[in-house]
């Protein structure tokens, strides 16, 4: 005896209209409750920096030396080989410095 016989077997399923419903309220509420700032501009305040002046160094001595040995101390022309000249233009090109500083140019 099949009594099953005349009845077929129906398939569930998923109803999303109630889920998609849902989601519009939800995506609705959100809209609604945010809120959204807009800026044109930024103030931003930048630092400003000044260039540095480069200025010769006051306390600088410059010593030229020759092939020859002739010397030149600070724009002073020695002769060669002259050794307490040189030690006077020295004095005087130091004088009233502070920790002067002493650049040879050696040939």
């Amino acid at each position: 005896m099949n009594f099953r016989r005349g009845r077929h077997r129906e398939e569930p399923e998923i109803n999303f209209i109630p889920m998609i419903d849902l989601l519009l309220v939800i995506l609705i509420f959100l809209m609604v409750t945010t809120t959204y700032s807009q800026f044109a501009e930024l103030k931003i305040n930048l630092p400003s920096a000044q260039p540095e002046t480069s200025q010769p160094a006051a306390s600088e001595i410059t010593v030229a030396v020759a092939a020859s040995g002739e010397m030149e101390v600070a724009g002073h022309k020695l002769a060669a080989g002259d050794k307490s000249a040189l030690q006077a233009q020295l004095r005087d090109a130091a004088a009233g410095k502070k920790d002067p500083v002493v650049i040879i140019n050696a040939d």
